[in-house]
C-alpha cells in the first residue's frame, strides 16, 4: 500500500504539481475530468488537507460529494462512499468481483460503505466511470 505523496501542508497542490506526482497516469486523471465535465457539468474540485493523510482532491457535484482523489507516486486512488441503494446497483453492475467484494466487505457507516480504487490503467478508468455514474444516479 502506498502513501499519499502530497504531504506538505504549506503547499496546496495544483495541476502542475499533480502532473509531476502522477507521471503517466495524469493523462488518466485528465480523461476522468473530461468525462465529468461532459457528463456532469457543474462538478467542482476542492483541495482538502488532512493532518494525518496530506492533500486530497474532493470532487463535488453541486454540493454532493462524489469521490476523493488521493495521489501516490505514479498512480492515484479514487475513494467513494455508496449508500445502500447504490451498493445494490454496484452488485448488479457487472463490475469486477474484486470491486463488488471490496464494497460488500467494507464497514457500514451512517453515510454508507467506502471503497478505494487504484487507477493505473485505462481499464481502471472504465470501471471508475461506471462507479461515478452509479454514485450520481443513486
Amino acid at each position: 500500500m502506498g502513501t499519499n505523496v502530497l504531504l506538505d501542508k504549506s503547499v496546496k497542490p495544483d495541476d502542475e504539481k499533480l502532473s509531476g506526482v502522477l507521471g503517466e497516469t495524469y493523462k488518466l486523471w485528465s480523461e476522468l475530468k473530461k468525462y465529468l465535465a461532459s457528463n456532469y457539468p457543474g462538478t467542482v474540485e476542492e483541495w482538502k488537507n488532512y493532518d494525518k493523510y496530506g492533500w486530497n482532491l474532493k470532487i463535488l457535484l453541486r454540493k454532493r460529494n462524489l469521490f476523493f482523489l488521493i495521489a501516490y507516486d505514479q498512480y492515484f486512488k479514487l475513494s467513494f462512499v455508496f449508500g445502500d441503494k447504490a451498493v445494490s446497483v454496484v452488485e448488479k453492475s457487472g463490475l469486477p468481483d474484486s470491486i463488488i467484494t471490496q464494497l460488500r466487505s467494507a464497514r457500514k457507516y451512517m453515510e454508507g460503505r467506502g471503497i478505494s480504487i487504484e487507477i493505473k490503467s485505462n481499464k481502471d478508468v472504465g470501471f471508475v466511470k461506471k462507479l461515478i455514474d452509479i454514485k450520481v444516479n443513486n
